[in-house]
């Protein structure tokens, strides 16, 4: 599921911003338990009851709100690593992320993800 190793197509990512209030609409689903502990593509340490996330499209460190359309709860999570480039789903989210969402048990499901915030700031703001 995770594609490690931060790449100069990654690098240049962490520099642009994505519009706050950008929607998307896919699949999640969620890291294995296998990934705790390995460094992610913005150089942070993957803890799988933190909220973060892997996406492809967004730049490493946007704050993204995602809602699982099926039971409409949310959560706020940090973009921290990418997805194999073959891999289709939208976001791939951590353990934690995905248990608010209440899809654990489905291991995948149906998600908007909305732009949020740039700023590296934002986690504390948002508290």
């Amino acid at each position: 599921m995770l594609y490690h190793g931060a790449n100069a197509q990654d690098k240049k990512s962490t520099s642009r911003h994505a519009p706050t209030g950008m929607v998307q609409y896919g699949t999640a689903s969620y890291y294995g338990g296998k990934f705790n502990g390995r460094k992610t593509a913005n150089g942070e340490k993957f803890d799988q009851k933190k909220m973060t996330a892997a996406h492809n499209g967004l730049p490493l460190n946007t704050y993204v709100k995602v809602t699982n359309l099926r039971n409409k709860k949310t959560v706020v999570v940090k973009i921290t690593d990418r997805m194999h480039p073959k891999n289709k789903r939208l976001i791939d989210l951590s353990r934690g992320a995905a248990e608010k969402l209440g899809y654990v048990g489905q291991g995948l499901t149906k998600v908007k993800v909305e732009v949020v915030s740039n700023s590296p700031t934002y986690s504390q703001v948002k508290k």
